[in-house]
């Protein structure tokens, strides 16, 4: 498979997507950012408990 033939298929898929969206209906992005954001400080909690000798 060359370059010029793939990307010719790259910018073929990328037309196509351009119909659609992108983001289900589903999906909240505040409820999304939000889970993010307390998985985010989860983690960072869990680091600062296993580093208590710094």
């Amino acid at each position: 498979m060359s370059f010029p033939s793939t990307a010719v298929q790259l910018v073929t898929l990328a037309a196509e997507g351009g119909e659609h969206g992108g983001n289900h209906e589903s999906l909240n992005p505040y409820l999304t950012g939000g889970a993010a954001l307390g998985i985010l400080l989860l983690l960072l909690w869990i680091t600062t408990r296993f580093n208590r000798d710094r």
